[in-house]
Protein backbone atom coordinates (compact mmCIF):
# COMPACT_ATOMS: atom_id res chain seq x y z
CA UNK A 1 0.00 0.00 0.00
CA UNK A 2 1.11 3.70 -1.16
CA UNK A 3 0.16 6.88 1.29
CA UNK A 4 0.02 9.70 -0.57
CA UNK A 5 0.12 13.08 1.32
CA UNK A 6 -2.86 15.26 -0.28
CA UNK A 7 -2.47 18.85 0.36
CA UNK A 8 -5.80 21.42 -0.34
CA UNK A 9 -5.19 24.91 -0.82
CA UNK A 10 -7.54 27.86 -0.35
CA UNK A 11 -6.55 31.19 -0.31
CA UNK A 12 -3.08 30.25 -0.22
CA UNK A 13 -3.50 28.51 2.95
CA UNK A 14 -3.22 24.84 3.37
CA UNK A 15 -7.11 23.46 4.41
CA UNK A 16 -9.04 21.05 4.74
CA UNK A 17 -13.17 21.33 4.30
CA UNK A 18 -16.33 19.97 6.66
CA UNK A 19 -18.25 17.59 4.15
CA UNK A 20 -17.00 19.53 1.00
CA UNK A 21 -18.32 23.11 2.21
CA UNK A 22 -16.20 25.97 1.34
CA UNK A 23 -17.96 27.67 4.58
CA UNK A 24 -16.92 25.16 6.99
CA UNK A 25 -13.08 24.52 6.73
CA UNK A 26 -10.31 24.26 8.79
CA UNK A 27 -7.19 25.90 8.38
CA UNK A 28 -3.77 24.32 8.78
CA UNK A 29 -1.02 26.30 7.83
CA UNK A 30 -0.41 29.49 6.12
CA UNK A 31 2.71 28.33 4.66
CA UNK A 32 2.20 25.35 2.09
CA UNK A 33 5.71 25.59 0.97
CA UNK A 34 6.67 24.46 4.47
CA UNK A 35 4.39 21.59 4.99
CA UNK A 36 5.07 20.19 1.56
CA UNK A 37 8.93 20.69 2.60
CA UNK A 38 7.46 18.38 6.05
CA UNK A 39 6.00 15.97 4.08
CA UNK A 40 8.83 15.47 1.71
CA UNK A 41 11.37 14.85 4.73
CA UNK A 42 8.88 13.04 6.22
CA UNK A 43 9.30 10.12 3.54
CA UNK A 44 6.93 11.30 1.32
CA UNK A 45 7.61 10.01 -2.44
CA UNK A 46 4.78 11.72 -4.13
CA UNK A 47 2.50 15.00 -3.17
CA UNK A 48 -1.20 15.57 -3.84
CA UNK A 49 -2.00 19.22 -4.15
CA UNK A 50 -5.76 20.34 -4.62
CA UNK A 51 -6.51 23.71 -5.90
CA UNK A 52 -9.96 24.26 -3.71
CA UNK A 53 -10.25 27.81 -5.05
CA UNK A 54 -9.84 26.18 -8.75
CA UNK A 55 -12.11 23.78 -8.37
CA UNK A 56 -15.04 25.77 -6.61
CA UNK A 57 -14.12 29.18 -9.85
CA UNK A 58 -13.10 31.48 -7.19
CA UNK A 59 -9.55 32.13 -8.80
CA UNK A 60 -6.86 29.87 -8.75
CA UNK A 61 -3.31 29.19 -6.37
CA UNK A 62 -1.03 28.29 -9.56
CA UNK A 63 1.39 30.67 -8.76
CA UNK A 64 1.69 29.19 -5.32
CA UNK A 65 1.57 25.51 -6.60
CA UNK A 66 4.69 26.28 -9.05
CA UNK A 67 6.37 27.57 -5.68
CA UNK A 68 5.60 24.59 -4.08
CA UNK A 69 6.56 22.43 -6.76
CA UNK A 70 9.81 24.24 -7.43
CA UNK A 71 10.76 24.13 -3.69
CA UNK A 72 10.39 20.26 -3.51
CA UNK A 73 12.44 17.46 -5.50
CA UNK A 74 9.48 14.64 -5.45
CA UNK A 75 7.27 14.72 -8.12
CA UNK A 76 3.94 16.61 -7.31
CA UNK A 77 0.45 15.39 -8.72
CA UNK A 78 -2.25 18.57 -8.98
CA UNK A 79 -6.14 18.53 -9.04
CA UNK A 80 -8.97 21.01 -8.25
CA UNK A 81 -10.43 22.84 -11.41
CA UNK A 82 -6.98 22.43 -14.13
CA UNK A 83 -8.50 22.92 -17.45
CA UNK A 84 -4.70 22.55 -18.91
CA UNK A 85 -1.31 20.64 -18.07
CA UNK A 86 0.47 23.86 -18.60
CA UNK A 87 0.77 26.36 -15.54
Amino acid sequence: MKVIPAIDLMNGQVVRLYKGDPNQKTVYSDDPISIAKQWEDAGADLIHLVDLDATLGLGTNFELIKKIVSSISIPVEIAGGLRSESL
